[in-house]
């Protein structure tokens, strides 16, 4: 599956599960998921979004980057966010020592995703196009 239609596919999932967590608080009057809500329809359905229309529109050559790009990119989105809901809600009662670590790698995962797509960004070659007269 292109690389597109498999970040056009996470960004839908997530913007579904953030659609499902706003009505939830909604429902229960309850505003504490409000940040793991913002980044998962911020991070998780918007930059997923972004990065699938970058790569349906334009065709980076160096493909090992896009691959790393791509995974690091959905796997960050999933791990920060659920990183941070079991760091800051604590729902299973795990060792604080674990949740923190699991929102930190989380964030690294998602620096390393911003970070590869600046680098995609700078070696994009501007497509040349013919003038007609």
């Amino acid at each position: 599956m292109s690389y597109w239609k498999v970040l056009l596919i996470a960004s839908a999932l997530f913007g579904l599960y953030g659609a499902g967590m706003g009505a939830h608080m909604a429902g229960a009057g309850s505003l504490s998921l409000r940040p793991i809500h913002a980044h998962v329809l911020v991070l998780g359905w918007l930059s997923l979004f972004a990065w699938s229309v970058f790569y349906k529109v334009y065709r980076p050559k160096q493909k090992w980057l896009s691959r790393i790009h791509v995974v690091s990119a959905i796997a960050g989105s999933f791990l920060l966010t659920f990183g941070m809901w079991l760091y800051f809600e604590s729902p299973f009662n795990l060792n604080e020592g674990f949740t923190l670590a699991a929102y930190i790698i989380g964030g690294v995962f998602v620096v390393v995703s911003f970070f590869t797509f600046v680098v995609q960004a700078i070696l994009l070659e501007d497509e040349k196009k013919s003038v007609q007269t």
